[in-house]
């Protein structure tokens, strides 16, 4: 079964304007299906964790060449950073001859090495899209199906296994494969069972303010270290730092960034809860649901929209705040799991500090209707549908 994904049109359009195209997403999120659904047959496709298809690119620029007509689509593309300069002089040649779009379709599990190594070669010649995990959109609207994403997360092999306990299994390989063969590669060798404590310990404090000195003391290993191990884990998409909001408000304003891991799912294995009823009975039930909406808010969002959060010594809190640009200006939102919504009274002391064109309560349940004069509770699907519609 292939799930439709949102992504696909901006995949599309892209071609249509572009000479080269990168899907970054995490590993086994689907970037492979959509690329080869988009090419339906006529592209040529290498496998570069394949030895036989890393071996065709010996002489990347002859290989190429060859391919000329035909949407080439290159996978792990990391594991080929010298295709990079070859691919330039083929879309430069390819433009002088009158094809200007559609030539490369290339994927990378590692979004800041991705965006490093064809940045600079490719500039002005590709664009990006990010494929995150399934989200709310993307799946039938009903509750039971809403809460099997939350509990499974969006990886489609956990998502459609036949049983929590496949599912769970998937989850566990997923993340086995990362600790020994991704990590690695992309960063200073690790110890792997270290990486999972860390892992493991930012589950447990799933949305919290990040502490880097406390996570270093139950490590045994330095503050910077700690560091750069959260910087690798949110390069390969697997965690987020939310930003606080920078705001001349005449506040004190928290400075750390909130920690999440990003695929509810993975983190429901780091905790080992794989029933809807272990995830409800467990302490980080909230703040799973908070990043598991906020997860699904931004994968609907304008891709240029600047996320953060809101929070000052004095108790004023949001959970998330979207700079939209423009006449939408900034929305303030608040995530809830509860069936009955209510405003708090940190909410509104933020709302009245930084003024948001508009503000909502996402809540579990499925109803639209204001709260208050100027607040608005709203389910996740429908406010998925509301981003998805500012873009």
């Amino acid at each position: 079964m292939m799930i439709p994904r949102l992504a696909r049109g901006a995949v599309e359009e892209a071609l249509a304007r572009q000479a080269a195209v990168a899907i970054l997403g995490p590993r086994q999120v689907g970037k492979t299906t959509l690329a080869l659904a988009i090419a339906d047959g006529t592209g040529v496709y290498l496998d570069l964790e394949s030895p036989a298809d890393l071996a065709k690119l010996q002489e990347p620029e002859l290989y190429l060449e060859g391919q000329s007509g035909h949407l080439v689509i290159l996978d792990e593309i990391h594991r080929a950073p010298n295709v990079f300069q070859p691919m330039r002089g083929i879309i430069d040649r390819a433009r002088r001859a009158g094809r200007r779009t559609g030539l490369f379709l290339i994927l990378g599990s590692a979004n800041i090495d991705l965006l490093r190594q064809s940045g600079e070669t490719l500039a002005g010649r590709i664009a990006y899209v990010n494929l995150s995990p399934v989200t709310t959109l993307e799946v039938a609207p009903d509750v039971s199906t809403r809460d099997r994403l939350w509990v499974r997360g969006g990886f489609p092999e956990s998502l459609l296994a036949s049983s929590d306990r496949q599912s769970m299994a998937v989850r566990n390989d997923l993340i086995l494969t990362y600790l020994q063969r991704d990590l690695p590669q992309f960063g200073p060798r690790i110890p792997s069972e270290t990486l999972l404590r860390l892992w493991t310990m930012l589950a447990h404090n799933q949305g919290q303010l990040l502490n880097a000195s406390r996570l270093a003391g139950a490590l045994e290993v330095s503050s910077p270290t700690v560091g750069r191990y959260i910087d690798l884990l949110a390069d390969l998409l697997l965690v987020r730092r939310l930003p606080p909001l920078v705001a001349n408000v005449g506040k004190r304003l928290v400075k750390s960034p909130k920690v999440y891991v990003r695929d509810s799912g993975i983190l429901h294995a780091l905790l080992r809860l794989s029933t809807l009823d272990d995830v409800i009975s467990h302490p980080v039930a909230g703040a799973s649901w908070e990043g598991f909406v906020m997860e699904s808010l931004l994968a609907a969002a304008p891709a240029d929209m600047q996320p953060s959060f809101y929070r000052t010594s004095a108790g004023a809190e949001l959970d998330l705040i979207l700079d939209m640009g423009g006449r939408d200006g900034r929305w303030a939102i608040e995530v809830k799991r509860t069936a009955a919504p209510s405003i708090s009274k940190g909410m509104r002391s933020a709302i009245a500090d930084i003024a948001p064109t508009r503000s909502f309560v996402v809540y579990a349940g499925e109803e639209r209707f204001p709260l208050a004069k100027d607040v608005e509770a709203i389910g996740l699907r429908a406010m998925c549908e509301v981003l998805w519609g500012a873009r």
